[in-house]
């Protein structure tokens, strides 16, 4: 089985299997583009430094939505602190990330539209059925929370992707929501993962967190 992102793996369980997503809009970029920070900061190519993202290794890892973030970072002049970029490498990505999977026959493309009228866009599982990759993140999230002590680095940074995207109740349907609430706090805090890590998830937090209470305050405003 091919080997995937975080970015990966978090958009097939963001999404059912007749393509739709599950996850509200704000959310989801921001934690697509998380992944790739977290991704990066594994993969030794980031760092923080004074609060800001700065490049150590510029080496290509071979994956295009990978290399293209962090070529991006590289070029820029201006170090930027971790919510920038959370805000920066989210737009059109979620559809870069799909169609990757769609290209490598993980999951398919479908363009039609609703009422004959308005065109849209799904990403469908192939013959309807959870694509293998996807079960296998489920089953490592889920041993994960159900059990107890450490959890691999890349497990880890996934749980941290679900509880920021509050995707628990499309992951761990079947166990109880005290314990994946306790569990997920116990695995993001853990010692896991090196500062650079940790910083990314709590700016992709903090980010999300802005972008779903900007409408509800707007609405209150208003009204």
């Amino acid at each position: 089985m091919e080997t995937l992102t975080l970015a990966d793996e978090l958009a097939l369980l963001a999404y059912d299997d007749e393509g739709s997503a599950q996850l509200g809009t704000p959310a989801l970029d921001y934690g697509l583009a998380g992944a790739l920070l977290i991704e990066l900061a594994l993969a030794e190519r980031v760092d923080i430094i004074d609060e800001r993202i700065v490049v150590t290794d510029a080496a290509p890892l071979g994956h295009p939505v990978l290399d293209g973030a962090l070529a991006q970072i590289a070029a820029d002049e201006k170090r930027r602190k971790p919510k920038d970029w959370v805000t920066k490498l989210n737009k059109d990505l979620r559809g870069r990330v799909l169609d990757g999977l769609a290209a490598r026959g993980v999951l398919t493309r479908v363009d039609d539209k609703v009422m004959w009228v308005f065109p849209r866009t799904r990403y469908p599982a192939p013959y309807g059925v959870e694509p293998p990759a996807e079960t296998a993140a489920r089953h490592r999230l889920v041993a994960a929370v159900a059990a107890d002590g450490p959890v691999d680095a890349r497990t880890a940074a996934l749980c941290a992707l679900v509880r920021a995207v509050k995707a628990e109740k499309q992951v761990f349907a079947d166990l109880p929501r005290d314990r994946v609430k306790d569990r997920l706090k116990e695995i993001s805090e853990g010692d896991w993962a090196a500062t650079a890590v940790k910083k990314a998830v709590e700016e992709m937090e903090a980010a999300i967190m802005v972008a779903v209470m900007i409408p509800v305050m707007t609405t209150a405003t208003n009204n």
